[in-house]
């Protein structure tokens, strides 16, 4: 297995735990113990692999909200501003237009805030 950010981790399950929590323990269990804790740290594909794999999930099947948190993750394991346009640019023939111009406002703040951050 991949080494795991604890850090990382720590701090994303304890923000989901104290939103959700209450509401889908189990859902909550799982995403901790099955998604972050086994799947995304699996080691035939690198963290940004499956981070690309995820983001153009989510822009195919046109998951928006939960776009932000996932590109900026994407980033975090090395994909950069260009790399995820073009990853728009492709989805758009693949997906279908209407998912990829969705996504554009919520790519546009991630990179906007991640712009803002590094200032």
């Amino acid at each position: 297995m991949l080494p795991l950010n604890e850090e990382a981790e720590k701090q994303r399950s304890t923000q989901v735990s104290a939103n959700y929590g209450a509401i889908a323990p189990g859902l909550v269990k799982n995403t901790t113990d099955l998604l972050f804790r086994d799947l995304w740290i699996r080691p035939a594909l690198a963290p940004r692999e499956r981070s690309l794999v995820t983001v153009s999930a989510l822009i195919a099947s046109a998951q928006v909200a939960q776009i932000t948190y996932h590109l900026g993750r994407a980033m975090d394991n090395g994909l950069t501003q260009v790399q995820a346009s073009e990853v728009l640019t492709h989805l758009a023939f693949y997906a279908g237009w209407p998912n990829a111009f969705s996504a554009l406002p919520v790519v546009k703040d991630v990179f906007d805030k991640r712009q803002t951050a590094q200032q």
